[in-house]
């Protein structure tokens, strides 16, 4: 392989990233990503399960993130604030990946494996944070509710700041969807 290079984590996402995009999700092998990047499949599966995992393995600590900021608003910020104070964290950190994340999408939307995956993401995010509602002291429904609507404003402002030639500030954008979405609801 020749001399060691640092961050072979780093390289093989971005070598990841450029194979979904040039070849496709299903038509590239992990040997391909550990090539590109110049490492071994024995180091490409010290850092990541499977190929899936370099688009999905911030998910966990982002998740943990975003309750934590959840559980920890001031008290008398009510269960939808709460929320939107998580949701917020998540979007600072999303916004700090840059160009990545858009890339990402596109490969996820290009997959129904992907997007399945997603989904899959998005409803554990909306249960730890129902979880992390109720350690507040919110009772179910309005937990559960709570959660599943900040989850569905977040997809919608995310979904929108993705697609824009000129992004936004993304935890701004999540504020306005919940805002939206009271407005919404008001009646």
């Amino acid at each position: 392989m020749g001399r060691w290079e640092p961050d072979a984590r780093g390289r093989l996402e971005q070598a990841a990233l450029e194979l979904y995009l040039e070849r496709g999700f299903d038509n590239t092998t992990v040997a391909e990503i550990a090539e590109r990047a110049g490492v071994t499949e024995r180091t490409f599966f010290r850092h990541f399960a499977d190929k899936r995992e370099v688009l999905f393995s911030g998910s966990a600590p982002l998740k943990d993130a975003i309750v934590d900021a959840a559980v920890h608003a001031p008290a008398a910020a009510s269960p939808m604030e709460a929320v939107t104070t998580g949701l917020e964290v998540a979007g600072a950190v999303i916004q700090q990946r840059g160009a990545s994340v858009g890339k990402r999408q596109a490969v996820i939307a290009a997959n129904p494996e992907l997007q399945e995956r997603e989904l899959i993401k998005m409803a554990s995010w909306a249960a730890a944070l129902a979880d992390g509602l109720r350690q507040r002291g919110v009772p179910d429904p309005a937990a559960t509710l709570t959660a599943e609507a900040g989850i569905a404003a977040f997809r919608v402002a995310f979904t929108g700041w993705v697609q824009q030639p000129k992004r936004r500030n993304l935890p701004e954008l999540i504020r306005e969807s919940v805002e939206q979405l009271r407005a919404a609801t008001a009646g």
